[in-house]
């Protein structure tokens, strides 16, 4: 799955921009990334939401276990790869019926956060349970939110494209021809939302979180820790 973001959504994250200038290499479009994905897989489909927001996603060579799927309701957007544990019981507490999946539960978590504030953010991915990454963005609100599970089995990765759009993607790859040293693996076990601009740990919404400038061996242009303890996504390849 693949989503880009432009500069009126989101920000580019400052660690990324700064990975970016201490390495310069080559970068691509946000275009002409979304352009190699969907040449990459005939079954590919994407939806450009606005002027500002473009998704993409495809089952080609999914797992069976941590499938991808895709939604939308009420103008939120949602992709999401992998599998929760205690759907069952989530689809109770939300009201939904029993054929609700996933990533149509994610948005009515999503929609909980949105029309109960203050509901604490954190609350929308600390009951999940199981092997999971998202990607929601509200086109109603212009709100952008991620996040990713704490065992990283299901990775997820963002960057910086030529044009200052930010990428997320689950496929390393993709982005690494396409950001250059402004990458990084998205930190387990953690959360990020344009509300308030951050990147939170959904276990420990307080502890703060740092971004190191990576080695010049490393693919990466940095690595993320919550309070000096490593939260890194497994690279698959």
């Amino acid at each position: 799955m693949l989503a880009v973001f432009s500069s009126s959504i989101v920000s580019p994250p400052d660690e990324l921009v700064a990975a970016g200038s201490r390495t310069p290499s080559p970068k691509i479009t946000s275009t002409a990334l979304m352009k190699r994905f969907l040449g990459s897989d005939a079954s590919a489909v994407s939806m450009q939401i606005g002027d500002d927001a473009q998704i993409a996603y495809t089952h080609h060579n999914q797992s069976v276990f941590r499938p991808r799927s895709f939604a939308v309701k009420d103008e939120i957007f949602c992709l999401f790869e992998g599998a929760l544990d205690n759907l069952g019981s989530l689809k109770q507490q939300y009201g939904l019926g029993k054929s609700a999946n996933e990533v149509v539960l994610v948005i009515e978590a999503y929609k909980t956060l949105r029309d109960r504030a203050p509901y604490p953010p954190n609350h929308v991915v600390s009951h999940l349970d199981g092997n999971f990454a998202f990607i929601v963005f509200d086109k109603s609100t212009s709100t952008l939110f991620v996040a990713a599970d704490q065992s990283g089995k299901v990775p997820l990765y963002w960057g910086i494209t030529a044009d200052g759009y930010v990428a997320i993607a689950n496929d390393s790859d993709l982005l690494k021809g396409a950001c250059g040293k402004s990458l990084a693996s998205f930190p387990q076990g953690c959360f990020f939302s344009t509300d308030n601009g951050e990147l939170r740990s959904y276990e420990n919404p307080k502890n703060k979180i740092t971004a190191v400038p990576a080695t010049e061996e490393e693919i990466w242009g940095a690595k993320y820790m919550v309070e000096g303890v490593p939260v890194l996504a497994a690279v698959t390849k």
